[in-house]
């Protein structure tokens, strides 16, 4: 049973308490402030049933379990990002998917790393579903375009991820980065020299420190829209 005494002395009528009722969108909203700041894994439903001065029973009342909440924080965020125009070609559409989620994924860690590894409800994933499969088919893929839009979605909620992780552990990011920098001129083992070299020349410069995720996100991105376009010309022939 939910413990309904983690607030002690509260009075047990909001009105007399003189506070505002609690509603689904309110435990939600609640539930998305504690994710920007600590992470979608980081907080208890003891902290958000605090947040919205309620016991916890209220939030399994309103909205369910702590997983019923985040399903719907994921969707909430989900339905925060504007979908690329159905006009754009079809790489642009994607390039400017991938833009889109990693400006709204950024700001609530831990949602991306969600969606890579559990996905959306179909609900929340509908109209950019609807939209970049059209897009995909108008382009000629075909039979192919629930693999293609399933391999870039995966990819770009992957690459946040990886970010979200490195930006709660900058300080040991920079100190890696730095490890990494050592064997720029290990003559014995080139491969790594080279590797390291170009991630000295990250870490000695602030601007290409301040946009590495960015400048590696965009890499990743076009290199991963390089091979689907390859892929399209080997559709086109058949």
């Amino acid at each position: 049973m939910p413990n309904s005494a983690a607030v002690p002395g509260r009075p047990r009528s909001r009105d007399a308490a003189g506070l505002p009722a609690v509603t689904p969108d309110g435990i939600i909203a609640a539930a998305l402030d504690l994710t920007a700041h600590h992470g979608l894994e980081s907080w208890t439903l003891r902290q958000l049933a605090a947040a919205v001065q309620a016991y916890p029973a209220v939030i399994y009342h309103h909205v369910g379990d702590r997983e019923s909440v985040v399903r719907a924080v994921v969707d909430r965020v989900i339905g925060m990002f504007p979908l690329p125009s159905e006009r754009l070609p079809w790489r642009d559409w994607f390039r400017a998917l991938a833009v889109e989620l990693r400006t709204v994924l950024s700001r609530y860690p831990g949602v991306a790393r969600r969606i890579s590894v559990q996905g959306l409800t179909p609900e929340a994933a509908a109209p950019s579903i609807d939209r970049g499969m059209c897009v995909l088919q108008l382009a000629g893929f075909g039979e192919e375009s629930a693999e293609v839009y399933r391999f870039l979605t995966n990819v770009i909620c992957h690459l946040i991820s990886v970010e979200d992780e490195h930006t709660r552990h900058a300080e040991q990011h920079a100190r890696d980065l730095a490890a990494w920098s050592r064997h720029s001129d290990d003559v014995t083992r080139p491969g790594l020299a080279a590797m390291s070299a170009s991630l000295r020349a990250v870490a000695e410069n602030p601007q290409r420190r301040e946009t590495y995720f960015t400048d590696t996100f965009d890499y990743a991105i076009e290199r991963c829209l390089d091979g689907i376009e390859a892929r399209l010309e080997v559709i086109r022939r058949r």
